[in-house]
């Protein structure tokens, strides 16, 4: 298990890959964190889906981890199309028969490949937690947001539990993206379905009948990570999400030890 952890660890650090995934979730980071100050007082809303959140709001004890939480889907998003990429690559070039010449017992090899992506949204996670907190600390003067309540015990609980909300979504999103590229053995695939269906699908329908939101998958991963939302409750969101995790680990495992490894 260690050395396959490793192994992966050899893929994930790649100058391409590891600088590239965390430019793009920091560019992101920065950018949806400074719109919420910087456009406080916009009559068109300062957060996603016109939505206004106010200095009474920022100025709670969770108002440092405010911009964080609104990224969670979207570094949930990146991390899905990483892992998606990574697992249908090695049926794309065939190195998996290698790997599995090396370790025969496929689900020890696919348990290395979790812990190394566990890990991996786990760095994710901190990266984005500092760099959008410290954004936060140096607009909040700007944006006339006092920050006497972020760093008392009950600010310190709300980072704590936003972290685990953010790094449970990014995981989860993660867990859906191997099981893609399992499933469809095709990076550009795998990727562009989830992103058609996340992006596209679930917004089309939810803005016809907007109670399918409660059932969407993409919409359960992006609210456990905020914590619940005014539609959704994080219990629901957390059973709902779990139970599409749960099939796609059950279905990418059943695929993984059954099926040929070739494409």
């Amino acid at each position: 298990m260690i050395r396959i952890f490793f192994a992966e660890w050899r893929k994930l650090r790649r100058p391409t890959l590891l600088i590239g995934t965390f430019a793009a979730a920091l560019f992101f980071n920065a950018l949806i964190t400074s719109f919420i100050y910087l456009m406080i007082d916009s009559p068109q809303g300062n957060s996603d889906r016109g939505r206004s959140v106010g200095r009474e709001v920022l100025g709670l004890a969770n108002g440092s981890v405010t911009g964080f939480a609104s990224i969670g889907g979207l570094l949930g998003i990146i991390a899905l199309c990483v892992f998606a990429a990574q697992s249908a690559q090695e049926y794309t070039y065939g190195t998996l028969r290698n790997l599995l010449v090396r370790q025969p017992r496929r689900l020890v090899l696919l348990a290395g490949k979790y812990s190394a992506m566990k890990s991996f949204a786990l760095l994710l996670t901190f990266v984005n937690l500092l760099v959008s907190v410290g954004i936060s600390i140096y607009l909040s003067d700007r944006a006339k947001v006092s920050t006497d309540l972020w760093f008392t015990s009950a600010g310190w609980s709300a980072i704590a539990h936003t972290t685990i909300n953010v790094y449970i979504s990014i995981v989860f999103y993660a867990i859906i993206g191997i099981s893609l590229g399992i499933l469809l053995r095709s990076p550009i695939s795998a990727i562009s379905i989830a992103l058609v269906w996340i992006l596209i699908i679930e917004n089309l329908i939810g803005a016809v009948k907007p109670v399918t939101l409660k059932w969407m998958p993409g919409n359960q991963l992006a609210t456990i990570a905020q914590g619940g939302s005014p539609e959704i409750s994080y219990s629901h969101a957390m059973i709902l999400g779990s139970s599409y995790v749960l099939v796609a680990l059950f279905v990418s495992s059943l695929l993984f030890t059954k099926r040929d490894v070739a494409n």
